[in-house]
């Protein structure tokens, strides 16, 4: 997966597990936040206006955490108002890049090769993981948040008085009943498949196998009876769970031996999926061969020799 340490490079697969075969997840870097008139936000420093034509965003088709990004900038309306680039799926020894591929859009503004590089002209001296997405502020050069959780929720609101489309998925009322859904799925789910597919003992798998199902299964229950996660109104919260509902059955149940039930075993989670997928700015969003390519030939230590499989197809016509 590779990791900057004093704004040099080094490729390395290893130091995101611990000694006990789990996953350890480290936090995002940066950490300021976009505001309408460039206030302070919850964290990092203030400085930071919602301009049209400031910001640029760079992500990964293939990655779920990427993914709640591209959804919010077109739920929002905000495609004018800011910039898109968008990775070969391919992450090998140099991390993310932009190499020529299918899909792919190239930096504009310093044309970087690979997503490192641009941290490194945030910080020259950054050390840590190099993740997406990428939110880059053109005016002051340097990265406002590397944390799709914070940067979904700039783009809820932030550009609400400079013409972003009207709808709040994080209304003040429900921010506690959205906070405590988040963290559950986060941690069963989000990246429950993740602890899965990247435990090196069994015990570890056993662990993470079993609380991704059992969130699952929760999910089913909760959602009987409900539109949404939150009743009735749609919410931050179910475009957190969807891009991860997305992906099941394409690459978490296989390449992460996620493989107790697939989500087509769930007909309450699948019906919701689909409500979410038929969203209009859904399709634009959505890149199935970047993302069964991207865990297939990026996880050698998963799957060594990269072939990628052909099936299940997915429960949801191709976008593109």
């Amino acid at each position: 997966m590779g990791m900057l340490i004093e704004g040099r490079w080094e490729s390395d697969d290893d130091k995101l597990v611990s000694e006990d075969g789990t996953l350890q997840r480290p936090d995002s870097a940066f950490r300021n936040w976009i505001t309408p008139d460039g206030a302070p936000g919850p964290t990092g420093e203030g400085g930071f206006a919602a301009e049209p034509g400031r910001y640029h965003l760079y992500v990964a088709r293939a990655c779920p955490w990427a993914h709640r990004a591209t959804l919010f900038r077109e739920l929002k309306g905000l495609q004018t108002m800011i910039g898109l680039s968008v990775t070969h799926w391919l992450m090998a020894d140099d991390g993310w890049t932009f190499a020529t591929g299918p899909g792919v859009i190239p930096d504009p503004l310093y044309g970087a090769e690979t997503v490192w590089q641009l941290y490194v002209r945030a910080d020259p001296r950054y050390t840590g993981r190099v993740t997406v997405p990428v939110l880059w502020d053109t005016q002051r050069e340097t990265i406002v948040s590397n944390e799709s959780a914070d940067i979904i929720r700039m783009f809820n609101s932030a550009f609400d008085g400079v013409g972003a489309t009207p709808g709040d998925y994080a209304p003040a009322a429900l921010l506690g009943e959205i906070d405590a859904l988040n963290d559950r799925i986060y941690d069963g789910l989000n990246n429950g498949v993740y602890k899965a597919g990247f435990a090196t003992s069994q015990s570890a798998y056993d662990e993470a196998v079993r609380g991704v199902f059992e969130t699952l299964d929760w999910l089913e229950s909760h959602l009987s009876g409900r539109t949404w996660l939150c009743g009735d109104v749609q919410t931050e919260a179910d475009w957190r769970l969807f891009t991860t509902l997305l992906r099941f059955d394409a690459v978490y149940h296989g390449h992460f031996k996620c493989n107790l039930r697939q989500l087509e075993d769930y007909p309450v989670l699948s019906a919701y999926t689909q409500r979410l997928y038929a969203e209009p700015a859904v399709a634009p969003t959505v890149n199935f061969d970047h993302i069964r390519r991207h865990y297939y030939q990026s996880h050698r230590q998963i799957n060594p020799t990269g072939i990628v499989p052909v099936g299940p197809e997915p429960a949801f016509p191709a976008p593109f």
